[in-house]
């Protein structure tokens, strides 16, 4: 502990909470657009009228705004696949610095939309602010999992989670009519983002780039060394270089791993399905159902004043999540994933059950509360903050970028599908909707509870080295070769 406690040091937590300005910038414009719907929908309606002197047709006016929502995922699910062509050509820090640049393109798309009667503008902006956070999606954790100790990494690597949940809550916050969700202010509201990401310009110059960067990728060593003993507050970081090193070595005999032999290679396929599973397990949870429509959902179970119902469910998020990063150090990431999963499951029956009784029980709409902050609290626990940057520490330097973008693109696909269909979905299975997420949870915690390994304080290289002797084509493989085959081949 005491250990621990000296590994934290100012200029580390500097650099985590500026690249976690990537991360609110994403939870904030996930959950941005929910609550001025009616308002948009408005401004389509006077938009369409005065360019067709007619009101929008019903049905255009849905397509648009189905697009107007859905496109941010599109734009996510390019950007979270483009991670691979910046972080290795310009390094972590400068690719979060050079990305604001999509940040600021999308401020200005959709915070003069209104001003030029443009809902093609908002609709570009949309998709250019989900391209910038599929791209953060990748370079955070990346750039977090790489500057944080062993000993500190799994609850730095939380700090990602809980900036998309700050970043929900003040978009849900934001987005009250008594603040930025009105007729006047509404533009402000979506083109908030360009704020954080002028502070991340600010502030990302004064953190040092990723050492393992540095070292294993640029083979500076000397710059790698210096950014470490910043890192530490300490002048002794022969640990870690040592370790970084032996990776380098290790490296040095494989060439470097591209999407499609990531994909192709027997040596990579478990931790790959693992990040892959880990990432669904997030998104077909059906946390995105609840926050897509926990609106409609508290009007449902009959609460008379659904946004706040909203807000409080953010509340309960963003405080489970600081639980979260208490715990992830002490119980470890398995045991936290298996936990929030069951706990996930259980909820979704009692929601299950109380929007079924509601009709004949009027209480039950207390319990439908009850059961979503519930479903909530126990996401934060294990399926949120995880499956990030999990991916980090199953795989080595050679295959990261690749393997963050895989895990990424798939992250982002089921968050599209999820988004595109659950309202569909809704309507025709009614209070029984969570029984579908139910079933997924379950499949999930069994998958967890047989394949994935406890990674809780162990070097990157310990990891990799788990995977070696169940990787096909390596159980009969000579120690010579066993040793050439390094780090990433290990996986």
């Amino acid at each position: 502990m005491e250990e621990e406690k000296k590994k934290m040091t100012f200029q580390l937590l500097l650099s985590v909470l500026t690249a976690v300005i990537g991360s609110l910038q994403f939870g904030y414009n996930t959950g941005v657009i929910n609550a001025p719907q009616k308002i948009i929908q408005s401004f389509y309606n006077e938009t369409w009228f005065d360019r067709y002197s007619e009101p929008i047709p019903e049905s255009a006016l849905t397509s648009l705004w189905s697009i107007s929502v859905a496109i941010f995922s599109v734009g996510g699910i390019f950007g979270s696949f483009s991670v691979g062509l910046f972080v290795n050509r310009f390094g972590r820090r400068n690719s979060m610095l050079f990305v604001n640049v999509l940040a600021f393109v999308s401020a200005a798309l959709m915070g003069f939309s209104k001003m030029a009667a443009s809902w093609e503008m908002l609709i570009i902006g949309r998709f250019v602010v989900g391209l910038y956070s599929g791209l953060s999606t990748g370079f955070v954790p990346m750039y977090v999992g790489e500057v944080s100790p062993t000993s500190l990494r799994g609850a730095m690597g939380t700090l990602h989670q809980l900036g998309i949940v700050i970043g929900i809550l003040i978009a849900q916050v934001f987005g009250l009519d008594m603040i930025l969700g009105n007729a006047e202010l509404w533009p402000f509201l979506l083109s908030f983002t360009f704020i954080p990401a002028l502070l991340q310009c600010v502030m990302l110059p004064f953190c040092p780039e990723s050492p393992r960067y540095l070292l294993i990728i640029r083979n500076e060593e000397n710059k790698a060394k210096s950014a470490l003993k910043k890192l530490r507050g300490t002048t002794d970081v022969s640990a870690d270089m040592q370790e970084m090193k032996e990776e380098s070595r290790q490296m040095m005999r494989e060439k470097k791993v591209n999407i499609l032999e990531l994909l192709t290679s027997p040596l990579y396929r478990q931790p790959l399905v693992i990040a892959v599973v880990l990432q669904l397990s997030q998104q077909l949870s059906g946390i995105n159902a609840v926050f897509y429509f926990s609106t409609s959902i508290f009007e449902t179970a009959g609460v008379k004043q659904p946004v706040y119902a909203t807000i409080g469910a953010g509340v309960v998020n963003t405080a489970f999540t600081v639980v979260s990063l208490f715990l992830v150090e002490r119980a470890g990431r398995r045991s936290l994933h298996l936990t929030g999963l069951m706990g996930m499951a259980v909820s979704a029956v009692l929601m299950t059950i109380a929007q079924a009784l509601q009709v004949q029980v009027p209480w039950m709409s207390y319990m439908s509360i009850i059961a979503i902050f519930a479903f909530v609290a126990f996401f934060e626990i294990g399926p949120g903050p995880i499956p990030w940057f999990i991916v980090a520490e199953l795989f080595s330097q050679g295959p990261r970028p690749s393997a963050f973008a895989v895990a990424g693109f798939c992250n982002w696909t089921a968050n599209f599908i999820v988004g595109m269909c659950f309202q569909y979905v809704a309507n025709l299975c009614g209070a029984y909707v969570f029984i579908i997420f139910t079933v997924l949870l379950l499949i999930f915690f069994v998958f967890t509870y047989f394949k994935v390994p406890e990674t809780k304080g162990r070097t990157f290289d310990e990891i990799s080295a788990g995977f070696q002797h169940t990787a096909p084509g390596i159980e009969k493989a000579s120690p010579e070769e066993m040793n050439s085959l390094g780090a990433d081949s290990e996986l």
